[in-house]
């Protein structure tokens, strides 16, 4: 059957980040929808931010695009130009390759839900804010190509 039980999926907070990079995401929980759906041309994740965190370090992809849709509460929308407020209704995309950090913060006293959808061979990129890049292969570096101590989930 196509519909998916969200409560049989586990939700988690595993992050890969190395310490102290991973401190801002542990009130992220987020559940992994294309692979219990069997989908595996694009990931898509049903996120929740507790009050104060953060989606990830604001980043961008070389090779993959996202849309995001807001589904409760709100967030701030962290990007090189400037700070915008996402309700429930609004949606946000971000085309591969367009060098613009970007992540959600949410700054309100209320959990916020999201879903996350990205498709595109899997690829780079880079965090804005941190001297970080990911590969490809699931692995982060420093923006110099010196390896971290640390894996992609």
């Amino acid at each position: 059957m196509p519909k998916l039980d969200l409560d049989a999926i586990a939700e988690v907070n595993r992050t890969g980040y190395p310490s102290p990079h991973d401190q801002a995401v542990q009130g992220r929980w987020y559940r992994r929808l294309a692979p219990a759906g069997g989908l595996t041309e694009f990931g898509a994740s049903l996120v929740r931010l507790d009050p104060g965190a953060w989606s990830s370090q604001r980043h961008w992809h070389e090779g993959e695009d996202e849309l995001l849709v807001m589904l409760e509460g709100e967030a701030i929308l962290a990007e090189d130009s400037g700070d915008t407020l996402l309700r429930a209704g609004d949606v946000a995309a971000f085309p591969k390759g367009v060098r613009n950090g970007h992540h959600l913060r949410n700054d309100s006293d209320r959990p916020c839900r999201f879903l996350v959808v990205g498709g595109g061979p899997q690829s780079g990129g880079s965090y804005s804010d941190i001297d970080m890049l990911f590969t490809a292969d699931g692995r982060y570096t420093r923006k110099d190509g010196t390896p971290l101590d640390a894996t992609r989930v």
